[in-house]
């Protein structure tokens, strides 16, 4: 039986080579035993475990989230899961039978950055406007959204994400404030550098909502948010509003989105994210949809195709950077490293991150 002291599940392409490459580094510095036995394979964890019955799971495994922890790993001795991704609300659950951490650093720029790639699109009308380029139509064109100090933007999470989008807004001249349950927290952390508002006060003044919170699925806990984008709260927008989501589709159903859209409550929406994301890519490919979210879903993203609304969409990839691909192997080694300081029994940071 073949044995792993760590597994990194679900590693492609240039992640897998700085897996390697950050692996062998804390090896080279002493941070990381020299006979480390590891493996790196692009395979989800259901997937290896079919393939390689004979390979037994260590206690410390890394994923992104389509790997799905069986629920015989979580017995005996208490494992430990890193899960690449800045998002973990596929493993919440498990945060009383696993020592959970996710990555918080490395995607801050990656996200942030499109998030204002999808407002410069959507303020812009690039689609209306790459159309016109077809017979060259410069006299019936409409009129794109300026960014300036009239219109206000406001940032949904202003968590380090958060933070940096509400930042680039500024730096593009728009008048910015957030939305956070943790507003008194963060007011302090940021020394007062950032205006936080009300949820009901943010729909009556912006021109610019972007979504940057983490999803969180439980309920009861205070920063539950599944469905916090409905189709009631944002019919009560300035009509034009610019939605921007860069998390999780969860927060904002889609149905909601295309029924606003249709009666210009919203006028642009940027989307990297959808509700039930593997179900949904499935979709994309063929498969039929059913639940209303995936059937307004395809058709946001038939029309982003056509060019055909100002809508812009695509596959989940704000966390796919050049230098987010470095620094996400880099943040990943870097939990395993403190996992062997604490003699294997936790990381520095997990989860729960917040209270409540």
């Amino acid at each position: 039986m073949a044995n792993y002291d760590v597994i990194h599940f679900e590693a492609l392409g240039k992640e897998a080579e700085h897996l390697e490459e950050e692996t062998k580094r804390e090896q080279r510095e002493g941070h990381l035993p020299q006979n480390l036995k590891y493996l790196v394979t692009p395979d989800a964890l259901q997937d290896f475990t079919e393939k390689n019955p004979d390979v037994a799971l260590p206690d410390l495994v890394t994923t992104k989230t389509h790997s799905i922890l069986p629920q015989n790993y979580l017995s005996g001795a208490k494992k430990s899961v890193v899960t690449r991704s800045a998002g973990y609300d596929h493993f919440e659950h498990l945060v009383d039978a696993a020592n959970i951490a996710s990555l918080r650093e490395y995607c801050v720029d990656a996200v942030a950055q499109t998030a204002i790639k999808f407002l410069y699109a959507a303020a812009g009308v690039l689609n209306h406007y790459t159309e016109n380029t077809r017979t060259f139509e410069r006299n019936k064109s409409l009129s794109f959204m300026e960014l300036t100090s009239d219109r206000v933007a406001t940032v949904f999470g202003a968590g380090k994400i958060g933070k940096k989008t509400h930042d680039l807004l500024a730096a593009n001249g728009l008048t910015t404030q957030a939305v956070d349950v943790r507003q008194d927290e963060l007011a302090s952390l940021y020394n007062r550098g950032v205006r936080f508002v009300s949820k009901e006060e943010a729909i009556k003044n912006s021109d610019i909502f972007i979504n940057a919170m983490n999803l969180t699925k439980i309920p009861g806990s205070r920063f539950f948010n599944v469905g916090y984008f409905s189709k009631e709260y944002l019919s009560q927008a300035k009509p034009g509003l610019i939605f921007i989501n860069v998390t999780r589709g969860e927060i904002a159903p889609e149905a909601g989105l295309l029924e606003l859209y249709d009666k210009k409550i919203i006028g642009g929406l940027g989307l990297d994210i959808f509700t039930e994301e593997n179900t949904f890519s499935k979709i994309v490919k063929g498969q039929a949809p059913e639940k209303p979210d995936h059937l307004a879903a395809k058709e946001l993203v038939d029309r982003a195709l056509k060019h055909s609304a100002n809508i812009y969409v695509q596959p989940h990839q704000g966390f796919n950077s050049d230098v987010a691909a470095i620094n996400k192997a880099h943040e990943a080694i870097k939990h395993i490293v403190a996992w062997y300081k604490n003699d294997k029994k936790h990381f520095d940071e997990q989860l729960p991150y917040y209270k409540g």
